[in-house]
């Protein structure tokens, strides 16, 4: 469990440090200014560099997004809001483009409901940032110790009443926040999704090219990754119908 959290904890704080050399930096201001002058081809090269030397960036991803949207590549535009979700899936500018993205695409699929419970506990945990529930969880243990620290070593009662009782309830809010940040790391997990790029794709009944057509779906089609199987991959609709198709027809988000 431990190991589990550190690992959590190193994934979320990555972000914070993602931009943090004068490389990255420089990159960046050098795509924002292209961007601006309407390069956007030049503007896709120099971001795609800061996310090939291996930084993850919600701002990054978005900036590239909207410069392959404004290159009218609607699969490539919302492989990176997509991306740029994952890190940081309450921005509201991020979701609004993913929206405004799928009008683009061919295919307008229905998502299926959602119990009201389930549907309210994940816009809960997608509140935040990943980056953001760490810093927090940071914040209240920091604060929760020193209150600790001032309770252990004051002669005040009234003092050491007030610290213990307020670094508890401090205490179990980072621990709550850490809850938040785990369950939305696994929200991620349970639902890897992929971007269709091909133009046209059969999806099949079964990972085989002889397999029965079940039905077609286009470009920039979001789906969810359910299985791999010797190059075909399963994969399942918003909608909830299932099928297979070439893995070399989809990319992973």
């Amino acid at each position: 469990m431990m190991k589990r959290v550190i690992y959590l904890l190193l994934i979320i704080v990555m972000p914070i440090y993602a931009l943090a050399n004068d490389e990255a930096n420089i990159l960046l201001k050098k795509g924002n200014d292209q961007y601006a002058k309407g390069q956007y081809k030049e503007a896709i090269t120099t971001y795609q560099k800061i996310v090939d030397d291996g930084h993850q960036s919600a701002l990054v991803y978005y900036n590239l997004g909207n410069a392959y949207f404004k290159n009218e590549d609607v699969p490539s535009a919302l492989l990176y809001y997509e991306k740029a979700h994952k890190l940081s899936p309450g921005d509201e500018d991020i979701n609004f483009n993913i929206q405004f993205a799928n009008q683009k695409t061919t295919d307008k699929v229905e998502a299926g409901t959602e119990f009201f419970i389930t549907k309210w506990w994940h816009s809960f945990i997608l509140r935040f940032s990943l980056t953001t529930l760490a810093v927090m969880t940071i914040l209240f243990f920091v604060a929760g110790c020193a209150l600790l620290i001032v309770y252990r070593f004051t002669n005040s009662v009234s003092i050491k009443k007030w610290s213990f009782y307020l670094a508890l309830v401090i205490l179990i809010f980072g621990f709550a926040s850490m809850f938040v940040a785990s369950r939305q790391d696994q929200y991620f997990d349970a639902h890897h999704g992929a971007i269709i790029f091909s133009t046209s794709v059969n999806v099949k009944s079964a990972p085989t090219p002889n397999a029965k057509n079940l039905f077609l779906i286009h470009d920039g089609t979001k789906v969810e990754i359910l299985e791999d199987n010797n190059g075909w991959t399963k994969i399942r609709l918003a909608s909830g119908n299932e099928g297979w198709i070439n893995a070399s027809d989809a990319k992973e988000i």
